[in-house]
């Protein structure tokens, strides 16, 4: 008996993974950009159902992104095990518009004895490059590399290979020269880099073509791991580029091993909207079997060796796929944060169950355009269709307060459904500001509001409809909007992230006014 695996094995943004195999138990870490606590961590030990485990990063003395730009933050990080202990390197990117020819990259280390442990206090590593990465040498060796980019040339040219120097764990350090080991090939823009020991020989698996639909994963190898390196004879390992396949953007991969010598590719992919190559879930991740032939890796697929994204894997054994395709949270406890996060820095007590118990209460802070302390609390968007809804209880006095309902991207590209106060008309009114490349835009009626009211949004592929209940019965909010402006692939310059769902408050007058939020339900749509 076999189970099928269909990909991607996690939905929404969940982007960069790298995966390591730690005593039966699959672990696979993924890039959380500007939302906070930092880097996602998922588990499994089937392969078919994951957990996140851990968010490591979830202390401002291991990240402040307070005033990162939006897709800065966290990028690509790299999880590793050795000797008991697990290892964990990423980037939080100060800045990096294409406008510019710098990136502010500075790179971390931090480890722990359990994956959801108390993770040390960051070492700082270096900033010459992001997509940092560990590799374990079997003689006791801890090799540190990362790509390299430099502001000195122009455009694409500005990745110029990936570096590796000797990292001293006992007197935390790095040692020696920096060695730049490869290049690339003239698929061009080389980096996450990973390497492994195979054999006789070190592999070094990095990413290329850029994170959109030129995308993928070169595999190059050498008998030295300062090189030089020998490309895959067959390269790229992976890619969707101009294929007609079902799993766009594929690339910036690792691997792993299990018990049984199995061989396992993690990589992330997009999923467009039907009939566009806006992917509103952002960039996924996919998994592939590898089969090695001549000494090289290659995707498994029934037809032999290849180089496509697959869309399933098979696994032995029949193991039942746990999912709900509704979920109700509520503010008893804190569990419904296993699945929410906030923007750039923890909420703190402008977060707060406590004060009105059942309730999640959040102060009103910064703008919408903020990119420092905003008072938001959301959870990914998974699936094509969905529906999002929340009840909750305020008095706002001010057209300066509000709360309700976020469906966003970024700063730039938003839909907020909120209340608010006209002191024009000394009336509560209803309305929708939404930004679309950064134009805002605001649709508002008044109406007879009385302390509580239910919002809800209604996805249904690119099409959106939003909807309120003051007592029993939804009233539809005039008008329909477009989600695929929520994409990587619409946002300008460009983004890294995807589209989220939540709840949000502001106050821009006092930063004293609340909302009292009762539940959120997210629902997917069959």
């Amino acid at each position: 008996m076999q189970t099928r695996i269909q990909n991607p094995i996690l939905k929404g943004f969940n982007p960069d993974p790298a995966i390591c195999y730690v005593d039966g138990v699959y672990y696979i870490a993924t890039s959380t950009f500007e939302w906070f606590p930092g880097v996602q961590i998922h588990a499994s030990k089937d392969l078919v159902n994951w957990k996140v485990v851990a968010r490591p990063l979830n202390r401002i003395s291991l990240l402040d992104m307070k005033g990162n730009p939006s897709s800065g933050g966290i990028w690509a990080p790299c999880l590793t095990y050795s000797k008991g202990k697990f290892y964990l390197i990423y980037t939080d990117v100060k800045s990096w518009d294409n406008s510019s020819p710098f990136k502010d990259s500075p790179n971390f280390l931090t480890t722990c004895d359990k994956i959801d442990g108390v993770w040390s206090d960051p070492l700082y590593m270096n900033s010459s490059g992001f997509d940092a990465s560990l590799f374990h040498d079997d003689d006791g060796k801890i090799w540190y590399m990362n790509m390299e980019w430099d502001y000195r040339k122009e455009g694409t040219n500005r990745f110029t290979g990936i570096v590796i120097q000797e990292f001293d764990e006992e007197n935390r350090c790095l040692l020696g020269e920096v060695t730049k080991i490869y290049k690339g090939t003239s698929i061009g823009l080389v980096e996450g880099p990973h390497i492994y020991k195979v054999g006789e020989f070190y592999y070094l698996m990095t990413a290329e073509g850029g994170t959109s639909y030129e995308h993928s994963v070169t595999v190059a190898r050498s008998r030295s791991v300062l090189g030089p390196y020998q490309t895959h004879p067959n390269n790229p390992l992976v890619t969707s580029y101009e294929k007609d396949v079902y799993l766009k953007k594929a690339g910036h991969a690792s691997m792993c091993k299990n018990n049984n010598d199995e061989w396992f590719l993690v990589h992330l992919c997009g999923r467009p909207l039907p009939g566009t190559n806006r992917c509103v879930l952002g960039r996924e991740t996919s998994i592939q079997r590898l089969v090695w032939q001549d000494g090289w890796p290659y995707i498994a697929s029934e037809n032999g060796p290849c180089h496509d994204p697959q869309d399933f894997i098979e696994v032995e054994g029949n193991i039942a796929k746990l999912e709900k395709n509704e979920i109700k949270y509520t503010f008893d406890n804190n569990d419904f944060l296993n699945d929410f996060q906030t923007l750039r820095v923890p909420l703190g007590n402008l977060m707060t169950i406590e004060e009105n118990p059942g309730y999640l209460r959040l102060y009103g802070r910064e703008s919408l355009m903020s990119c420092h302390v905003q008072t938001v609390v959301a959870r990914r968007q998974t699936d094509f269709s969905f529906e999002a809804e929340t009840k909750f209880y305020c008095n706002p006095e001010s057209f300066h307060h509000m709360a309700g309902l976020t469906y966003r991207y970024d700063e730039k590209n938003q839909y907020f459904f909120r209340v608010s106060f006209d002191e024009d008309d000394q009336k509560y009114s209803l309305g929708l500001l939404w930004a679309d490349r950064g134009v805002f835009k605001l649709e508002e009626i008044g109406i007879d509001y009385y302390e509580s009211i239910t919002l809800k949004v209604v996805v249904n592929y690119d099409k959106i409809k939003f909807y309120y209940a003051i007592k029993d019965k939804f009233v539809e909010f005039p008008g329909e909007y477009d989600s695929s402006i929520l994409s990587d692939d619409y946002v300008e310059p460009m983004g890294f992230t995807g589209a989220f769902v939540g709840m949000q408050t502001i106050d821009m007058r006092h930063q004293k006014f609340y909302a009292d939020f009762k539940y959120f339900n997210y629902k997917e749509i069959k």
